[in-house]
């Protein structure tokens, strides 16, 4: 009985095989020194593939982003129409999260890589801000019927990418060595807390007013009001009646 031969190994995707061979020369020659001919010449494919999956050399640096961001958008569109929207957004952002943290050794390296190449953190902004408009074209939404609804989504979706990013980078620093559900979890945590349904909007000035308490369940609970001691009465008032849920 004759024993059959193993199976060669599987090759992997084009698109994995050309970003891993992107990022081999990259390490080896510099990202400025390496060209599109010769990743596609270590990949052992032609131009044409190359193209077909990536628009251009910065594209394949960050290969996985266009999914995230789709996914993103989808989980946004679908999701719990009465969940609380910080809430909403920050569990959106949890999902570039755990994009990054499939694959700490990548990650680590791109993100090396993009601090090395002005050119790549360019690239890089760009994408940050497409997040950012996804999370505000949902609060937006979520948002319609306040007077401040346009103004409050931007600055909600700014800061659920600028705590996410923070948390992110510190993760990075440390070659992925630090709990990143934990470290990314307290950002958006604080977002959460100054923005969420439990926190008291912006008082006179651009100081936030806090709010101990929440709203009142029974006609016994008291809540306290924390303000600027020169907020106009009617912004008093409006926070009072956001707290009972009666903006």
């Amino acid at each position: 009985m004759s024993s059959s031969s193993a199976a060669p190994p599987a090759k992997p995707p084009m698109r994995d095989a050309l970003v891993a061979a992107a990022f081999r020369l990259f390490v080896e020659r510099g990202y400025e020194q390496t060209t599109v001919d010769d990743i596609v010449a270590l990949a052992g494919v032609g131009r044409r593939s190359f193209f077909r999956y990536f628009p251009s050399k910065e594209d394949v640096v960050f290969p996985d982003h266009e999914g995230c961001l789709a996914d993103m958008t989808a989980f946004l569109a679908t999701g719990d129409p009465e969940c609380e929207p910080v809430r909403q957004v920050c569990d959106a952002a949890r999902l570039v999260l755990r994009m990054y943290a499939e694959n700490p050794t990548f990650s680590v390296q791109r993100y090396r890589l993009t601090k090395q190449v002005p050119g790549l953190r360019a690239y890089e902004l760009s994408v940050v801000w497409r997040y950012e408009r996804a999370l505000a074209d949902y609060l937006r939404g979520r948002y319609a019927g306040r007077p401040d609804g346009t103004l409050r989504a931007d600055v909600v979706a700014a800061a659920v990418v600028a705590a996410h990013n923070n948390a992110l980078r510190s993760w990075l620093r440390s070659d992925g060595r630090v709990d990143a559900d934990e470290t990314v979890g307290h950002a958006l945590g604080y977002v959460q807390a100054a923005f969420g349904t439990q926190a008291a909007g912006p008082a006179a000035g651009g100081a936030p007013a806090a709010l101990f308490g929440g709203p009142a369940e029974h006609p016994d609970d008291v809540v306290v009001l924390v303000s600027r001691r020169d907020a106009p009465l009617w912004r008093v008032v409006q926070e009072i009646e956001s707290a009972f849920g009666r903006a």
